[in-house]
């Protein structure tokens, strides 16, 4: 099986992104130690932080809204209690200060995307504009194809740049782009801390898959081993009371409910500009925890994830669940 991937030039690989695969918490800092006396051999320098990894430590971006969908920005840790399996877990990291993303931007540039392709642009230019200095972004067109216009930056411009260079034209392939999204983001790692960024993919599709190689079952699963949120929008034509439309709402909204993300479905281009804003809040208002499994176990089985708060009338959203490590 194979997918054309264009892209413009050499991939940049750029800084990290935290994985499931790696503690948020560095090792404490050692205390220098006075040097012996001769004959004895000096002691080392104090290290620095350090990351060990192990798929142990399960990484969570929590959303967290009220009754009116509003984001909730003042919890503390103690406000949160996380259930795997039904099993109280016990919090080893914690953090509401905004963590970097590197976001990757999946536009469909099929036919029937034609007559919204400059409303189109112009509210992912918005959505890029409003990223922080520190966010990294690369943009994606699919339709028969998937073209990498833009590999990870943080320059606004060049981002523009790219999105300006889509055109219409062809049938769609939104599996296959999420798929290549989510293999890009895997080749990111982290080097330190201060290199830890949130994975995002922000999805837009005016409907039903078409030309895929990748099944969505395949993608979907890739997705569940990920720490990637999904953010889908799903553009509804005029009819959307077909089994086709239906079928992609699906998909759309099976990719954001089990990566912790959010689906979209406007009636029209012009309400575009509005929803990248509102997921643009919502990567700001985010809090990113951490916790060590209780379960030991490395039985590659899929454990579900609940996360609650002990505020009255707040929802907290995350990703569903993840598979354990196997033997």
């Amino acid at each position: 099986m194979g997918i054309l991937v264009r892209t413009p030039g050499r991939f940049l690989f750029v800084l990290a992104i935290f994985v499931a695969g790696a503690t948020l918490i560095g090792a404490q800092q050692q205390p220098p130690q006075p040097a012996p006396p001769p004959p004895q051999t000096p002691a080392p320098a104090p290290q620095g932080p350090t990351f060990r990894s192990g798929i142990d430590v399960v990484s969570l971006n929590v959303t967290v809204t009220d009754g009116a969908k509003s984001f909730i920005r003042d919890l503390d840790r103690g406000d949160f209690s996380v259930y795997e399996d039904g099993v109280k877990q016990d919090v080893t990291f914690f953090t509401k200060a905004q963590t970097p993303i590197a976001l990757s931007l999946l536009l469909d540039t099929s036919a029937s995307m034609e007559d919204k392709m400059k409303l189109t642009q112009e509210a992912a230019i918005g959505f890029v504009e409003r990223m922080r200095p520190e966010d990294l972004a690369q943009v994606v067109d699919f339709d028969n194809r998937v073209t990498i216009l833009q590999n990870f930056i943080g320059d606004h411009n060049s981002l523009e740049s790219a999105i300006r260079k889509t055109v219409a034209g062809g049938s769609t392939s939104l599996h296959n782009a999420i798929y290549i999204a989510l293999k890009e983001l895997k080749k990111v790692k982290a080097k330190s801390q201060d290199e830890v960024r949130r994975q995002t993919i922000v999805v837009l599709s005016d409907g039903e898959d078409t030309s895929s190689l990748v099944p969505f079952e395949e993608v979907l699963e890739l997705a569940k081993r990920s720490d990637v949120v999904i953010y889908t929008i799903g553009i509804r034509g005029r009819d959307v009371t077909g089994h086709g439309f239906n079928e992609a709402e699906f998909v759309l909204r099976q990719f954001a409910q089990e990566t912790g993300g959010r689906a979209y479905f406007p009636t029209a281009a012009a309400e575009l500009n509005n929803i990248y804003q509102q997921i643009g809040d919502e990567l700001a208002s985010q809090y990113m925890m951490a916790y060590v499994s209780r379960n030991a176990r490395h039985d590659g089985q899929w454990r579900r994830i609940v996360v609650r708060t002990n505020r009255p009338n707040t929802l907290a959203r995350t990703k569903q669940g993840y598979y354990a490590p196997g033997s």
